[in-house]
């Protein structure tokens, strides 16, 4: 989706964006947030200062004179492409390689073997990052396969599903260059990268073509053609109020195998009321 796969405050440009906010009444607040929420599962009823500096250039740039005209045209006539940009402009997909790398050490040391061994005869295995953001996740996981599998690699598919909320997100994932942290393994910015200018790098082919990216709000019923090994959603769930966390939790679990995992990040938790049992540390599996 980070929903987006994540969706981070960032107050220090919403402070310098204030003085040139427009002013947003309580009703308009209230029905934006309500239809956001709705839709998309994203809280922002602690975010009034984020939303008024992040639309106020999108109101005037569209030529309303009002959040009222604004959101009156949301409501009832905005196409998909006016909804992109507004998710765009209300989330910021913040998210690197290595990210909370104890989740991947967890991966590889146990989640792997398990799912590898399981999937001996079909040589299939089923992974979603379900709030990929800008697509370091899916490719670093699928980076970890790789080296997991070593030269069995090529008799396996693995391929992952990766998707997001935001259009501009995926774009970004497609294209695969960024600029690389230095706590990418030498050997991987040589095997898993290549040159693409300047401090830029490009994720190597083999890496990129094992992700398929789909726009797909996480709101909607979870209906893909497998149930997943795996599923990565980290990052999430921590702007969803517990209702929502609830429902989404067992979305998920109805859509993963038995034996399967969920992965979220450290900062989140599941709800108590959560199908999943906790295994480790921002890693809960379906028994």
């Amino acid at each position: 989706m980070t929903a987006p796969s994540c969706y981070m405050d960032t107050s220090k440009k919403q402070a310098a964006a204030a003085s040139t906010s427009m002013a947003i009444t309580d009703k308009d607040f209230n029905r934006l947030v309500t239809f956001v929420q709705g839709k998309y599962g994203i809280d922002l009823h602690q975010k009034r200062q984020l939303v008024t500096s992040r639309l106020s250039g999108t109101v005037k740039n569209m030529g309303y004179n009002s959040f009222t005209e604004y959101v009156d045209f949301l409501l009832k006539k905005g196409s998909g492409d006016d909804i992109n940009h507004l998710l765009s402009r209300l989330t910021t997909n913040y998210t690197y390689f290595m990210r909370e790398v104890e989740s991947f050490d967890y991966f590889t040391s146990t989640i792997l073997p398990d799912i590898v061994n399981k999937h001996q005869r079909d040589k299939c295995l089923s992974i979603w990052s379900a709030a990929c953001s800008s697509g370091e996740e899916p490719y670093n996981v699928s980076m970890y396969i790789m080296d997991y599998l070593g030269g069995q690699a090529s008799a396996w598919d693995t391929r992952l599903l990766a998707s997001d909320i935001s259009m501009d997100a995926l774009t970004k994932a497609k294209k695969g260059i960024y600029e690389l942290p230095d706590t990418i393994p030498p050997n991987w910015r040589k095997n898993y990268f290549k040159p693409a200018g300047g401090k830029q790098y490009e994720v190597a082919p083999r890496i990129k073509n094992n992700v398929i990216f789909k726009q797909f709000n996480l709101m909607d019923p979870i209906h893909f053609k497998r149930k997943f090994d795996v599923i990565f959603c980290r990052n999430v769930m921590i702007y969803f109020d517990q209702q929502t966390k609830s429902d989404l939790a067992r979305r998920m679990f109805d859509a993963t195998v038995p034996g399967g995992y969920l992965i979220i990040s450290k900062a989140e938790n599941l709800p108590p009321d959560t199908p999943y049992a906790r295994v480790a540390t921002s890693i809960f599996q379906k028994r």
